[in-house]
């Protein structure tokens, strides 16, 4: 039997395939719409009842035959029912389709019900979301456990745990947190691969105290629980440590994964085996296959107004219409500057061919990436970031060179270029940590700089660009942490098969007497390193990001010495001791280096041994100097109790002392002042909803002007330093009164509850010249401030 043939057979009725099919419709060409669903758009009409869908992203024109803008879903399939009725666009719901063979201007299209078709040309816009991600733990398919959210009003009094940081997870927690209590799980540090209108909500659901949030956290697993009338006990692994929530339900919103073996069957190829890969397509979105287009989600575009504008420009190119992609505009300012660059063509193949890292990426991702980073042509002997600089944005070289001034932990400086080809800044990206050199611009310099939290969403989606970025910047860390002069092989060597590894607070690296299974190189975080002695455990040390512990094992082929712990949320990479062990033997230079650092560990063990120093350190790891940058400590032994520190920094900061020296914690003769610690990831800055916190390029962290005042800051510091304070008049002290010790004379506004506060700390006198005036203001140098990586000297 003769099948009947189109023009085009779209597969798909999803934004990106109502567009291409609306727009064909539109130019009179013969074409056909299948569905395998019982209706059109069947993602979104599996949207929560009621949700507010977004028309994001926002920089880029629409670009369609059918309307599409902001607003709640009902109406938007409302609208487009009505416009393709009009159009007369020829579909058909209930079509799964099951096999596409032949070629460009003859496939056949067969549908489960042994039905086919003939078409010219084929357009799949078939998305992902028949392909949900479980939680792939214990308990993942227990009856409470969900993975689809229809009708949020249906949830009522509940606890309800929401697993995902991205959109439907966050809208999901936002349309729940109005009748139950709502736990949001979000496995990164940060709600980055979210859009940003929906961050904002959250940011200020959690201010309301609608939503409680925890980051950073993995699921362990879901068992059925016996407490009060809760159905499940949800575990998890938090920063903080181990975590049982009781709850009613979990609903877990994980993505999906791209329907590979039904796409590979019709002769489409996919770059890789990584199962978040999408397929290779040229920049008119056209397939391996010649006459096979893909748009839309599964082309890794899963923005509505993205895919709608791909179908409509799809149909535009199969017609041999010339027409610009809709990003055009925005990416030729991008290039613009960029030497012999005349097209976003040009551009995007420069970025393909100079930048490896990216090149797990399709063309039509390089473009979204470039919309969301800058290019910069920096002068020759400009400098990119200095070290110690608190920047966190990711650079790409495209041209050029840059040197690289980076120093080891003895003070040794060391010079090295980085040319096209290369990236940096990953360190400030994967630590948190203060950068790690200083980055001097080369001539005929052009680098891409891309903001932390685009990058951050690109990790979470492509695993290629992940793995690549984890690879090069592990062989540097183990490079700068064990040898510089390592050839590119023995790093390449001792990176094979490398485990990455994460600890909550207080939780074991290692134990006194385990067998050595590798070297721990410290990735993000913080730990402990200890020794029982005479029945009771001693720290012998404080090690932080960017160095190693293990050594002292595998130099000496005994069991472990000591026990590490995570002093804070800590990320390890593993090497394996038996590499670790050959590349020694081969490399006499790495094995000089780390025999010098086993012995002055000895020595410093022996010290710590005969000393009180481990009390003092298990104190101060107590007061959570453990995620501290810097701390300010008083002491006692040598404090007059002037007060000179707490009446200074009222001076310097409209009369409101960002600190209190008579609160906080004594050891010995040592003291923690309630005192901002300036945390290597800012409790008080994750949910701020005017963004008023931030770091500054030195590190200190502050609030700025606009803070509203909601006190949110305040509920989540762990340590009480920030404050809600009224503005007030206020008079500082003269030179006499500060020698006199004369009390400075302040108006006390009446009724002050009545008026606004807003939230006030230590900001260490970031913009004062001279530095933290508490310290300078001490007379007898009983005030001091040190970073965590200096504990150590001020202990002994």
């Amino acid at each position: 039997m003769t099948s009947e043939k189109f023009k085009i057979v779209i597969v798909g009725s999803g934004p990106g395939g109502l567009s291409a099919a609306a727009r064909a419709a539109e130019h009179g060409i013969s074409h056909l719409l299948l569905e395998a669903a019982p209706q059109l758009a069947n993602t979104i009409h599996h949207f929560q009842k009621g949700k507010s869908v977004m028309a994001e992203p926002s920089v880029l024109p629409l670009r369609s035959t059918i309307s599409f803008g902001a607003g709640i879903r009902e109406h938007i399939l409302t609208t487009w029912h009505n416009e393709l009725g009009g159009l007369g666009v020829n579909f058909r719901v209930g079509s799964a389709v099951t096999a596409i063979t032949g070629e460009a201007g003859a496939f056949e299209i067969t549908l489960a019900s042994g039905e086919s078709f003939s078409a010219e040309f084929v357009v799949l816009a078939i998305g992902v979301q028949g392909n949900i991600r479980k939680l792939a733990v214990p308990g993942e398919d227990l009856p409470e456990v969900q993975y689809h959210l229809d009708d949020p009003e249906a949830f009522r009094d509940e606890t309800i745990v929401v697993v995902g940081g991205g959109d439907a997870g966050v809208e999901n927690a936002l349309a729940l947190s109005a009748q139950n209590r709502v736990i949001l799980i979000n496995r990164q540090e940060e709600f980055s691969n979210c859009k940003e209108a929906n961050f904002d909500q959250l940011t200020a659901a959690i201010a309301q105290g609608k939503i409680e949030t925890r980051v950073s956290t993995l699921t362990e697993r879901i068992e059925a629980s016996n407490t009060g009338n809760f159905k499940l006990s949800y575990l998890a692994q938090t920063p903080e440590g181990h975590e049982q929530i009781e709850c009613h339900r979990v609903i877990a919103r994980l993505g999906a994964k791209p329907p590979r073996q039904l796409v590979e069957s019709f002769g489409v190829t996919f770059p890789n085996s990584d199962s978040t890969s999408v397929p290779q397509l040229t920049e008119q979105y056209e397939s391996n296959l010649p006459g096979l287009y893909i748009v839309g989600a599964l082309a890794g575009y899963p923005l509505i107004k993205q895919a709608m504008n791909q179908g409509y420009e799809v149909v535009e190119y199969i017609l041999g219409n010339p027409v610009e992609p809709a990003d055009e505009a925005l990416l030729k300012q991008k290039f613009a500057g960029v030497p012999d660059i005349h097209t976003v063509s040009e551009g995007i193949a420069l970025l393909r061919i100079n930048q490896p890292l990216l090149a797990p990426l399709t063309t039509l991702q390089l473009r979204e990436f470039m919309l969301d980073s800058s290019v910069r042509i920096p002068a020759r002997g400009e400098v990119i970031f200095s070290r110690n600089d608190y920047s966190n944005s990711f650079f790409s070289i495209l041209e050029g060179r840059v040197a690289v001034q980076t120093e080891d932990q003895n003070g040794n400086e060391a010079v090295f270029a980085l040319g096209a080809g290369n990236f940096f800044g990953e360190m400030g990206l994967l630590s948190g940590r203060r950068r790690s050199g200083t980055v001097v611009a080369s001539e005929d310099c052009v680098l891409v700089e891309t903001p932390r939290r685009s990058m951050l969403k690109l990790l979470y989606s492509a695993a290629g660009v992940q793995r690549k970025l984890d690879e090069v910047s592990l062989k540097r860390a183990v490079s700068s942490c064990l040898d510089t002069s390592l050839p590119e092989s023995e790093l390449s060597y001792l990176v094979q098969g490398a485990q990455p590894r994460r600890y909550a607070v207080g939780d074991v690296l290692f134990k006194e007497g385990d067998k050595a299974d590798g070297l721990y190189m410290i990735r993000r975080g913080s730990v402990t390193v200890s020794r029982i002695v005479a029945g009771k455990e001693v720290v012998l040390a404080y090690v932080s990001a960017g160095n190693y512990v293990g050594e002292m094992a595998l130099m000496s082929s005994q069991p472990r010495s000591a026990t590490v712990r995570a002093a804070s949320p800590t990320e390890i990479v593993l090497l394996e001791s038996v590499r670790v062990a050959e590349v020694l033997g081969r490399n006499t230079s790495m094995r000089r280096k780390v025999d010098s650092r086993y012995m002055e560990q000895m020595r410093s063990d022996e010290h710590a041994l005969s000393s009180e120093s481990s009390e003092l350190i298990n104190f101060l790891m107590g007061q959570g100097v453990g995620e501290a940058t810097d701390v300010l400590l008083i002491d006692y032994a040598r404090c007059i109790r002037c007060n000179n520190c707490e009446t200074s920094c009222a001076d310097a900061h409209d009369g409101t002392s960002r600190l209190d020296r008579e609160a906080g914690s004594t050891f010995a003769q040592i003291h923690v002042p309630t005192s901002c610690r300036h945390c290597e990831h800012p409790h008080c800055m994750k949910d701020c909803p005017p963004d008023a916190i931030h770091r500054s390029i030195n590190g200190e962290v502050f609030i700025s002007d606009n803070c509203i005042g909601c006190g949110n800051c305040q509920t989540n510091c762990p340590y009480g330093v920030i404050q809600m304070a009224v503005k007030q008049d206020y008079q500082k002290r003269s030179i006499w009164q500060v020698m006199l010790g004369i009390s400075p004379s302040q108006a006390k506004p009446a009724a002050s509850d009545a008026l606004p506060k807003v939230a006030v700390k230590c900001d260490m006198c970031k913009d004062i010249i001279g530095g933290p005036v508490c310290v300078r203001a001490c007379p007898t140098g009983a005030a001091f401030r040190v970073s965590p990586e200096n504990f150590m000297e001020y202990v002994k």
